[in-house]
């Protein structure tokens, strides 16, 4: 047990207590000061706080000449809101940084009537001495979820305060009261936003003859256009490549569709909704339809690079991150009757061991793997004999986290092939995962749903960690198509980054970039960023990356 169960001197809730343990584990301590958190931004238009405002300006009247408290926070704990009829109430919250823009997560100020309920996804008490840090116990709070009610994911969270030891028994059945009025809005909401979603389509739909589609939070309208051109698995495609769209502006990117069908994208957002995108489709090749095929991924640009460099002269050199396919990309351009050798093999086989089996296999193709784990002087051992060798490819991290051996052998490389990560290949997803699929069980389908929200994750483990999930997948589901609801329940998630701005999904790839160069330290990470620990918690939550 903490030092902040001892110091509470009785017993304590199970879902406390892991609060607590999530705070310290986040860096926190119990006298920790709390009078100058970070203020950041937010949207004061959000569908969030247009929904909620008419609710807590009638909480306000009621709470009139009392020293309760009303604060609201977003999807990422930052507080949108706050309500009160006290002066001196006002002056406490200063005092612990409860204002508009301070973001109030377990890992920012520990237990409390706002980060613990995102955490646990509902609603929670926080009695004074329950709280984690020492400045917070003076205050007891309830604190309730706000769902979206089409979507059910969490929108923010409502919460009242007042001072003293206990919390009004009161306090939860008027939040979930209000938070029941909130909801209802959102849902009105929800309902405007379809019918101005319908208007733009059938606007769009009446000056232009070619392919649309039109993506709402539940809803998904196309035109016979394009209800003839596109597969199943290519709304999710469309669907993850349009949220990038910006808030003004066309979107435009060329693809290839899952028959084969080159196109010209065009999407931009729809005014008045939260996130209606309206996609334009336009064949890049007009003079014949092609063909749909009914199995098999679509033909890879990266695969056609690969094979070209089987031809070459010279070593080659092939980059990426764990799991990215690097050891699959190197077999195709050395061959499959090529020598390979793995510097991970160096632990059990030591330098000697491992230079004498580089040396006997120099009169053949040769594959070496990981080139960043040898040793200064195997890497120049290395470097000296390639002008030797017919066809050597080397494999390694990428380049810019290469140490300088290492990054010597790879610059003597006249051709390179960097593997993009899984997050990056947006429009390959589907077909890489229907072929990992068929491998794994033949004539299998995944479900739209479920391909969208394998779209939307980051996938850290790149093809390795997407073959695993498949495989557990497809071990469950001896027939029919694979729905969202047959994967593992960390991947069925749609929300967050299914939906990311562009500058967001370059702050998601930053993150995740530092923290594989770190091997996951969170300290290490947030230096390396130049960002506090605390944030870093904050975004990784935002943007659903694992913690």
């Amino acid at each position: 047990m903490n030092a902040s169960t001892a110091q509470a001197g009785r017993a304590t809730r199970a879902e406390i207590e892991s609060s607590w343990r999530r705070a310290s584990l986040s860096g926190l301590r119990p006298e920790s000061a709390l009078d100058r958190l970070s203020i950041g931004e937010f949207d004061p238009r959000s569908r969030l706080l247009v929904a909620t405002t008419p609710v807590l300006d009638e909480l306000t009247d009621r709470l009139a000449g009392t020293t309760f408290c009303i604060a609201l926070a977003d999807s990422t704990g930052r507080i949108v809101d706050r309500r009160f009829t006290d002066p001196r109430t006002e002056r406490a919250l200063d005092r612990i940084s409860a204002v508009p823009g301070a973001l109030y997560t377990e890992e920012n100020a520990g237990t409390n009537a706002l980060g613990t309920p995102l955490e646990t996804m509902r609603g929670v008490t926080v009695h004074g001495r329950e709280h984690f840090v020492e400045a917070l116990k003076v205050f007891s709070c309830y604190g309730h979820p706000i769902r979206n009610p089409v979507t059910r994911r969490i929108e923010g969270v409502l919460d009242i305060t007042g001072v003293g030891p206990e919390a009004n028994p009161l306090f939860a059945p008027l939040m979930q009261r209000a938070v029941e009025d909130i909801e209802q809005r959102l849902w009105e909401g929800a309902r405007q936003a379809e019918k101005r979603l319908l208007q733009a389509f059938q606007h769009a739909a009446q000056r232009r003859c070619r392919a649309l589609v039109a993506f709402g939070d539940e809803l998904v309208l196309t035109n016979r256009a394009a209800l003839d051109l596109l597969d199943p698995s290519d709304h999710a495609v469309l669907r993850d490549i349009a949220s990038a769209a910006p808030g003004s502006g066309d979107l435009a990117r060329e693809l290839v569709l899952g028959s084969g069908a080159p196109v010209t994208l065009r999407a931009h957002k729809v005014g008045g909704t939260p996130d209606g995108v309206l996609v334009e489709l336009t064949p890049r090749a007009r003079t014949r339809v092609p063909r749909r095929r009914t199995a098999g991924p679509r033909s890879s640009t990266l695969d056609s690079r690969l094979a070209e460099l089987r031809a070459s002269a010279g070593p080659v050199l092939i980059a990426g991150e764990p799991g990215s396919g690097r050891t699959r990309a190197a077999r195709l351009v050395a061959g499959a009757r090529a020598a390979v050798i793995d510097a991970a093999d160096l632990v059990v086989l030591g330098e000697r061991a491992w230079a004498e089996q580089l040396d006997s296999a120099m009169a053949e193709a040769l594959v070496v793997e990981r080139i960043e784990l040898l040793p200064d002087a195997l890497c120049a051992r290395l470097v000296r004999g390639l002008d030797e060798r017919p066809r050597v490819v080397l494999t390694s991290a990428p380049q810019s986290d290469l140490p300088g051996a290492a990054r010597s052998a790879a610059a003597i490389c006249p051709a390179r092939v960097d593997l993009p990560p899984l997050r990056s290949r947006d429009d390959e997803f589907a077909g890489i995962a229907h072929a990992m699929l068929a491998e794994v069980r033949p004539g299998a389908r995944i479900a739209p749903s479920a391909l969208e929200a394998l779209i939307a994750q980051p996938w850290p483990g790149n093809l390795r960690e997407l073959r695993g999930v498949l495989r557990a997948t497809a071990e469950n589901r001896t027939a029919g198509d694979i729905t969202i609801h047959d994967l593992p329940a960390a991947y069925r998630s749609t929300g967050r980054s299914a939906r990311l701005s562009g500058r967001e999904r370059a702050e998601r790839d930053a993150i995740t970039e530092a923290l594989r160069v770190t091997g996951g330290n969170k300290v290490h990470a947030a230096q390396r960023l130049g960002i506090s620990r605390t944030t870093l918690y904050s975004r990784m939550r935002a943007f659903g990356l694992p913690r």
